[in-house]
């Protein structure tokens, strides 16, 4: 099963390039005098690196995995931690902990190639070694810290409820998850960017009029320094409650005009009013409440440590094993999920078109957003399908389009 998920990802990788391909230089109508063959070629070929890159990173990925998995690894390394006959919380730490670490490690080359050669190829990054290996040793300090707090508090609930722990596990991973929302724009966010308020006067009563349309109080409109490290473009909100803020990348400011701005902001402000976060934490909330249970019901077995040849039937090797079956049940429901997110992005964007009855300047973002990012403009269906949480582009603006044809 695992080998048919992995085939089907790499068959519609090859769909998508097929179609991409097929479709060659030609520019659609939608982006006539806004796109010369030039640009449509550099696209097609960037789409083209992005995947032969992705399929050699998924390669090596599987090609650990079935080693770690069926080739005894998982075992070995099992039953050297519980060699140690460390405390039940200071192994389970030390075995999720040197994992996380071993991944960062083995992802390294892969990190550094897309950045410093596919993106630098591109035009894309401004990044420099420097500052890769001071956000890589931020991510590991904070990813330490973050994954040794779950973890300690995670097993701590283990032991004192052996029978009910899924529950409670549950319920500290959603409020912690609460948390970390309100604490992310004040200290995590900015030990990667700079942020500093918006100077442009016209442009920050214009904001401010559209979130009051929309009935949003906004607390702060940021710039962030995201040109630094790429030339990338976007906008997002952060937070939640009175923590909730806008944010611009310094790009999007310098690439667009106060309009376009605006259509972009009213697209976030659209998920807000639409409460996208809210019934996406819903649907996750609940699967991952019914995965726990599960997971709680197959631990208290040793199927898998049997079924695996795992001579040491610790908790530790189960969840692994759990895991990576999770990643092959999960597949058929990826389409699902990729589906709803679409259809919160054409809801944004009617929510957009609402708030600022500006299609024009929609369309118009969206076509450069399209450029700057060599968006494909010609993605197969099933890519998008298993893929795309947006609509193609061409999707979009089309979608836009037939808004102002209906309201005139």
């Amino acid at each position: 099963m695992y080998l048919f998920k992995e085939g089907v990802g790499y068959s519609v990788e090859y769909l998508n390039l097929r179609h991409m391909k097929k479709a060659g230089l030609s520019i659609p109508p939608e982006f006539q005098g806004k796109m010369d063959e030039g640009l449509m070629k550099k696209t097609r070929e960037y789409e083209s690196e992005k995947t032969r890159f992705s399929f050699v990173s998924s390669l090596f990925g599987n090609i650990v995995a079935i080693s770690f998995i069926f080739g005894g690894l998982l075992d070995v390394y099992n039953s050297w931690i519980m060699s140690l006959s460390l405390p039940f919380m200071v192994s389970g730490w030390l075995f999720f902990i040197l994992l996380s670490y071993m991944n960062e490690i083995l992802s390294i080359p892969f990190s550094l190639y897309h950045t410093f050669h596919i993106e630098n190829k591109y035009g894309f990054n401004t990044m420099t070694f420097r500052l890769w290996i001071s956000d890589f040793l931020k991510s590991l300090i904070l990813s330490t810290v973050i994954v040794s707090l779950v973890l300690f508090s995670g097993l701590w609930l283990v032991q004192w409820s052996p029978y009910h722990w899924w529950f409670w596990v549950w319920v500290f991973l959603f409020l912690f998850s609460i948390f970390m929302m309100y604490l992310s724009p004040y200290l995590i966010e900015p030990l990667f960017n700079k942020f500093s308020p918006i100077e442009d006067e016209s442009l920050k009563g214009m904001i401010m009029a559209i979130t009051e349309k929309a009935g949003i109080h906004v607390s702060r409109i940021l710039r962030i320094d995201a040109s630094k490290r790429s030339r990338h473009t976007n906008a997002y909100f952060t937070g939640i409650g009175k923590t909730k803020r806008i944010v611009l990348y310094d790009t999007l400011l310098e690439g667009m005009s106060h309009s376009e701005i605006l259509t972009v902001l009213a697209h976030e402000i659209g998920h807000w009013k639409r409460h996208h976060l809210l019934k996406t934490m819903v649907i996750l909330e609940a699967a991952s409440l019914a995965a726990l249970y599960l997971c709680s019901r197959l631990i208290q077995s040793n199927f898998l440590t049997r079924l695996f040849h795992i001579s040491e039937a610790t908790l530790f090797a189960k969840m692994v094993l759990l895991a990576f079956l999770g990643g092959i049940i999960a597949f058929p429901l990826k389409p699902l999920m990729s589906s709803l997110m679409r259809k919160h992005e054409r809801e944004a964007d009617k929510a957009s078109y609402e708030l600022t009855k500006d299609g024009e300047s929609m369309v118009s973002a969206f076509v450069k957003l399209s450029n700057e990012n060599l968006s494909n403009l010609n993605p197969h269906p099933l890519y998008v399908t298993l893929h795309y949480s947006h609509p193609p582009i061409l999707e979009r603006i089309r979608s836009i389009r037939n808004m102002g044809s209906k309201e005139r």
